[in-house]
């Protein structure tokens, strides 16, 4: 089973370009012979939104992109984990949508939501329930998204535990994790004890770029389940 980490950067409000990149990277995911590519948190809409999420034409457009490049997927090629705000019962989440055979086959909801420092997800979206995995050709993932595999922080849910339990063989975890000092390593250490309380294999997909204040580093990366780095 090959997977293309689409370490890209999107722009914020850009959901049309947004779009196209997420198009051709899965062209180029398809050429080199992937059957799932992986994008950043939030990606369709850019990241961090902001307000902008909460303003319900931008949330339409975020959806109407997502169901677009979900009937492309009709084609055979590889399937997407790409994420965007979705509106589900009245509530604001950050999803995580997984497109595959012309359909929207699966979402998931980010459980935990940082609320310091530079993050304000609290205020701007609901709190998900605690996910299952989602079947992608016969391999089961689970989706922490990046926040949910934080969870030596505050009153969190364990999400990678319930993963684990609920049948998950490999966690890919979508992120909007911006730079400072020393992060990589907080990243890895993070990760790894994820991997260690799991038992499974990690890939790890952080965006590229800036956005007002914050630079994102990419610094994307793969753990093997003995702990060892398999690529960053």
């Amino acid at each position: 089973f090959a997977i293309t980490l689409a370490q890209l950067n999107p722009t914020v409000g850009d959901v049309a370009g947004n779009a196209a990149k997420a198009r051709a990277a899965r062209v180029q995911a398809r050429a080199d012979g992937a059957d799932l590519v992986v994008f950043p948190e939030l990606f369709i809409a850019g990241y961090p939104p902001e307000d902008l999420v909460l303003k319900p034409a931008f949330q339409s457009a975020c959806r109407a992109a997502i169901e677009e490049l979900a009937r492309e997927t009709a084609d055979g090629g590889p399937a997407m984990l790409i994420g965007s705000p979705w509106v589900e019962d009245g509530k604001l989440y950050n999803a995580c949508a997984l497109l595959d055979e012309g359909r929207i086959a699966a979402l998931r909801f980010k459980a935990n939501l940082p609320n310091y420092g530079v993050f304000d997800e609290k205020r701007i979206f609901a709190s998900g329930p605690v996910p299952g995995p989602v079947s992608v050709r016969g391999v089961r993932f689970g989706l922490p998204i990046c926040e949910d595999t934080w969870t030596d922080w505050g009153d969190y849910e364990n999400v990678v535990e319930c993963l684990a339990e609920t049948g998950a063989e490999i966690l890919v975890v979508p992120n909007g994790s911006p730079y400072w000092r020393d992060k990589a390593e907080v990243r890895l250490n993070v990760a790894v004890a994820r991997v260690t309380e799991s038992g499974l294999p990690l890939l790890y997909v952080n965006q590229v770029g800036g956005q007002d204040e914050l630079v994102f580093d990419g610094a994307s990366f793969a753990i093997n389940a003995d702990r060892s780095l398999a690529f960053q």
